[in-house]
Protein backbone atom coordinates (compact mmCIF):
# COMPACT_ATOMS: atom_id res chain seq x y z
CA UNK A 1 0.00 0.00 0.00
CA UNK A 2 1.49 3.35 -1.03
CA UNK A 3 1.12 6.61 0.86
CA UNK A 4 -1.27 9.22 -0.48
CA UNK A 5 0.73 12.00 -2.13
CA UNK A 6 0.56 15.27 -0.22
CA UNK A 7 0.09 17.33 -3.35
CA UNK A 8 -2.53 18.33 -5.87
CA UNK A 9 -2.13 18.16 -9.63
CA UNK A 10 -4.60 19.57 -12.16
CA UNK A 11 -4.43 20.33 -15.87
CA UNK A 12 -6.82 21.80 -18.41
CA UNK A 13 -6.72 22.68 -22.09
CA UNK A 14 -7.45 26.35 -22.70
CA UNK A 15 -8.01 27.62 -26.23
CA UNK A 16 -6.37 31.01 -25.71
CA UNK A 17 -2.92 32.56 -26.03
CA UNK A 18 -0.39 31.76 -23.33
CA UNK A 19 0.06 35.41 -22.31
CA UNK A 20 -3.68 35.84 -21.72
CA UNK A 21 -3.75 32.78 -19.46
CA UNK A 22 -0.59 33.88 -17.65
CA UNK A 23 -2.02 37.33 -16.98
CA UNK A 24 -5.13 35.77 -15.41
CA UNK A 25 -3.04 34.00 -12.77
CA UNK A 26 -0.03 36.30 -12.36
CA UNK A 27 -1.49 39.83 -12.26
CA UNK A 28 -3.88 41.47 -9.81
CA UNK A 29 -6.06 42.78 -12.65
CA UNK A 30 -6.20 39.30 -14.17
CA UNK A 31 -7.15 37.67 -10.87
CA UNK A 32 -9.86 40.26 -10.25
CA UNK A 33 -11.39 39.48 -13.66
CA UNK A 34 -12.35 35.93 -12.64
CA UNK A 35 -11.59 35.19 -8.99
CA UNK A 36 -10.79 37.90 -6.47
CA UNK A 37 -11.75 41.45 -5.49
CA UNK A 38 -9.00 44.06 -5.06
CA UNK A 39 -6.16 41.54 -5.15
CA UNK A 40 -2.61 42.84 -4.87
CA UNK A 41 0.27 41.09 -6.57
CA UNK A 42 3.87 42.08 -7.15
CA UNK A 43 4.80 39.59 -9.91
CA UNK A 44 8.53 39.49 -9.19
CA UNK A 45 10.41 36.97 -7.03
CA UNK A 46 9.93 37.99 -3.40
CA UNK A 47 6.85 40.02 -4.33
CA UNK A 48 3.79 39.80 -2.13
CA UNK A 49 0.35 38.51 -3.08
CA UNK A 50 -2.89 39.24 -1.27
CA UNK A 51 -5.95 37.38 -2.53
CA UNK A 52 -9.21 38.95 -1.35
CA UNK A 53 -12.67 37.46 -1.71
CA UNK A 54 -15.95 39.21 -0.96
CA UNK A 55 -19.27 37.40 -0.99
CA UNK A 56 -17.52 34.44 -2.66
CA UNK A 57 -19.52 31.33 -3.49
CA UNK A 58 -22.72 30.02 -1.98
CA UNK A 59 -21.47 30.77 1.54
CA UNK A 60 -20.78 34.40 0.56
CA UNK A 61 -17.33 34.14 2.14
CA UNK A 62 -15.30 37.26 2.95
CA UNK A 63 -11.62 36.48 3.53
CA UNK A 64 -8.10 37.01 2.29
CA UNK A 65 -4.94 34.98 1.94
CA UNK A 66 -1.31 36.11 1.71
CA UNK A 67 1.60 34.72 -0.22
CA UNK A 68 5.00 35.34 -1.78
CA UNK A 69 6.05 35.00 -5.42
CA UNK A 70 8.99 32.64 -6.00
CA UNK A 71 9.21 32.50 -9.78
CA UNK A 72 7.64 34.55 -12.58
CA UNK A 73 8.54 33.68 -16.18
CA UNK A 74 5.85 35.12 -18.45
CA UNK A 75 4.06 33.52 -20.18
CA UNK A 76 5.26 30.06 -19.12
CA UNK A 77 5.61 29.66 -15.35
CA UNK A 78 4.37 31.27 -12.13
CA UNK A 79 5.22 29.91 -8.66
CA UNK A 80 4.16 31.24 -5.28
CA UNK A 81 3.50 30.14 -1.73
CA UNK A 82 0.40 31.03 0.19
CA UNK A 83 -1.75 30.24 3.19
CA UNK A 84 -4.17 27.53 2.04
CA UNK A 85 -5.99 27.46 5.38
CA UNK A 86 -5.81 25.14 8.36
CA UNK A 87 -2.23 26.30 8.98
CA UNK A 88 -1.04 24.99 5.62
CA UNK A 89 1.59 27.21 3.97
CA UNK A 90 1.87 25.58 0.55
CA UNK A 91 3.47 26.21 -2.83
CA UNK A 92 1.49 26.49 -6.06
CA UNK A 93 3.27 26.02 -9.39
CA UNK A 94 1.56 26.95 -12.66
CA UNK A 95 3.07 25.87 -15.97
CA UNK A 96 1.64 26.95 -19.32
CA UNK A 97 2.52 24.75 -22.28
CA UNK A 98 1.69 25.69 -25.88
CA UNK A 99 -0.28 23.20 -27.98
CA UNK A 100 -1.59 23.37 -31.52
CA UNK A 101 -5.04 24.40 -30.17
CA UNK A 102 -4.07 26.75 -27.31
CA UNK A 103 -2.30 25.94 -24.06
CA UNK A 104 -2.36 23.36 -21.32
CA UNK A 105 -2.43 25.00 -17.91
CA UNK A 106 -0.89 22.71 -15.30
CA UNK A 107 -1.05 23.21 -11.56
CA UNK A 108 0.93 21.46 -8.85
CA UNK A 109 0.26 22.48 -5.25
CA UNK A 110 2.42 20.91 -2.55
CA UNK A 111 3.69 21.28 0.98
CA UNK A 112 0.64 20.04 2.89
CA UNK A 113 1.63 18.47 6.16
CA UNK A 114 0.80 14.88 7.07
CA UNK A 115 -1.89 15.64 9.63
CA UNK A 116 -5.69 15.64 9.73
CA UNK A 117 -5.61 19.41 9.10
CA UNK A 118 -3.26 18.90 6.13
CA UNK A 119 -5.52 16.22 4.70
CA UNK A 120 -8.60 18.41 5.12
CA UNK A 121 -6.87 21.38 3.47
CA UNK A 122 -5.62 19.20 0.59
CA UNK A 123 -9.12 17.84 -0.11
CA UNK A 124 -10.64 21.32 0.04
CA UNK A 125 -7.93 22.74 -2.21
CA UNK A 126 -8.26 19.91 -4.75
CA UNK A 127 -11.96 20.70 -5.17
CA UNK A 128 -11.27 24.43 -5.24
CA UNK A 129 -8.57 24.17 -7.88
CA UNK A 130 -10.90 22.15 -10.09
CA UNK A 131 -13.38 25.01 -9.94
CA UNK A 132 -10.65 27.64 -10.38
CA UNK A 133 -9.25 25.96 -13.50
CA UNK A 134 -12.74 25.99 -15.03
CA UNK A 135 -13.17 29.67 -14.16
CA UNK A 136 -9.79 30.51 -15.74
CA UNK A 137 -10.83 28.60 -18.86
CA UNK A 138 -14.17 30.48 -19.12
CA UNK A 139 -12.44 33.85 -18.75
CA UNK A 140 -9.53 33.09 -21.10
CA UNK A 141 -11.65 31.55 -23.85
CA UNK A 142 -14.88 33.54 -23.63
CA UNK A 143 -14.11 36.51 -21.36
CA UNK A 144 -16.95 35.41 -19.11
CA UNK A 145 -16.83 35.81 -15.34
CA UNK A 146 -18.95 32.97 -14.12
Amino acid sequence: MSATPREIRRATLIRAPAQRVYDLIATADGLDRWFTVDATLDPSPGGQIVYRWRDWGPGRVNTESHGTVHEARPPHRFVFDWDAGDGQQVTAEFDIEATDTGVVLRLREHGFDDSPAGTEARVRQAAGWGEAMTLIKFMAEHRIRY
